[in-house]
């Protein structure tokens, strides 16, 4: 079966959030500690995302992907987090678990980029988990590279290293 791809409605965020938090905790048990990704709760991220999308739906793109009318995978984009008007900030592809491997992480890819090049941005960045070797090496067979830059922020209880990625549209 294949994946589509639409545009995220208010009536997507619970189960967006619930997936979120699937993939959160499928991605990251290797290194964060188990407390650190038992909260937030799939409904309280469920909630964030209603949220956040009511805010920024103007000015970011919250996209679900579907295999057989199920939610397997979601991208958000939106304005780059320095202020460069020409630049894109990719801030999260998050596929369920059980997805890995199947393509819907390129698809997603694929079609945030594209946005972000009718958007009229020349470049697109990241931020993504230090230890997280796997979303490492997706981005850079994605053509995205390290700018060497890093920041901490919480997820949970842990402190996280992330590093900044960025790569040409």
């Amino acid at each position: 079966m294949t994946v589509t791809l639409r545009p995220a409605t208010a009536a997507d965020m619970m189960a967006v959030g619930a997936l979120h938090q699937r993939s959160r905790v499928a991605a990251y048990s290797a290194f964060l500690p188990a407390e650190a990704l038992a909260d937030p709760t799939p409904e309280a991220m469920g909630r964030y995302w209603a949220e956040r999308w009511r805010w920024e739906r103007d000015t970011h793109r919250l996209t679900v992907a579907e295999r057989a009318g199920a939610l397997v995978g979601f991208s958000y984009l939106g304005p780059d987090d320095e202020d460069d008007p020409e630049t894109g900030l990719l801030n999260a592809i998050h596929l369920d678990p059980t997805e890995q491997g199947r393509g819907v992480g390129r698809t997603l890819m694929v079609d945030t980029l594209e946005a972000m090049r009718v958007r009229g941005w020349r470049r697109a960045v990241l931020w993504v988990l230090r230890d997280n070797a796997h979303a490492r090496a997706f981005y850079e067979r994605g053509g995205w590279t390290s700018t060497g830059v890093e920041r901490e922020e919480h997820i949970g209880t842990a402190l996280t290293p992330q590093v900044r990625y960025t790569r040409p549209l």
